[in-house]
């Protein structure tokens, strides 16, 4: 995290889309800050106050302060007394712990799921396959904010398959708090090469090939430090 407190200007500025409906007003106004953090779009370093982002939104500073909220319990952004919201960049040493942890987790939880393949498993294995799919063509795209979203639920989806929902929630924040992705020095090869790992792993988990899921999925994990320090490759 840097000490550095810089305040928003014009570079960091980022287009308000319409929020739409269907969900809660705070809800809303968290997916468009999300976004706009990950895609860059909300500079790190910077400040953003609630007032003056609620502005833009047109609407009242309450939604906006709860969702940056929501953001900072996400490891996106972090409170500055008196002055709003700084974006969070995480440092190299806490991208390397936060990988570590990761492997210990998920891991072991999905080459466990290759142990033994039920009849359940199998399909439950199987009906992610359109979302890893959908994860190539989102790295085709380069839309990053599409690929998060859908990197995301693949993961959280597989984890779920092992039946143990305290260790889906532990996962989940630590990929929340790593999943900022920079644009700049993305290598778009090696950002495809990594979203053909999620069907790969599939494969191997209904081969019950635990070794393979081992060496697959740690690879890919340790893709997580090179991409957010601006290197190639995603998990």
């Amino acid at each position: 995290m840097s000490a550095t407190v810089r305040p928003a200007d014009p570079a960091g500025e980022f287009d308000v889309p319409p929020l739409g409906g269907g969900r809660n007003l705070r809800q809303r106004v968290a997916d468009v800050l999300r976004a706009a953090v990950i895609a860059d779009r909300m500079r790190p370093g910077h400040v953003y106050s609630a007032p003056a982002l609620a502005q833009r939104f047109g609407v009242s500073a309450t939604p906006v302060r709860e969702a940056l909220l929501d953001l900072c319990n996400e490891g996106l952004v972090e409170p500055v007394r008196n002055k709003g919201f700084r974006v969070v960049e995480p440092s190299g040493k806490q991208l390397d712990d936060l990988t570590r942890l990761r492997t210990l987790i998920e891991v072991p939880t999905v080459a466990g799921l290759a142990a033994d393949v039920r009849d359940a498993t199998r399909d439950a294995v199987n009906g992610l396959r359109p979302v890893a799919r959908d994860l190539v063509r989102a790295a085709r795209d380069r839309d990053l904010v599409a690929f998060r979203d859908l990197d995301h639920a693949f993961h959280l989806s597989l984890l779920a398959l092992a039946g143990n929902p305290v260790l889906v929630e532990i996962a989940g924040n630590l990929r929340a708090r790593s999943r900022r992705t920079r644009r700049t020095g993305l290598d778009h090869d090696g950002l495809i090469a990594s979203a053909q790992e999620h069907e790969a792993v599939l494969d191997h988990v209904l081969r019950e090939d635990q070794a393979a899921v081992v060496e697959l999925m740690t690879r890919h994990i340790s893709r997580l430090r090179d991409v957010r320090a601006g290197g190639s490759g995603h998990s």
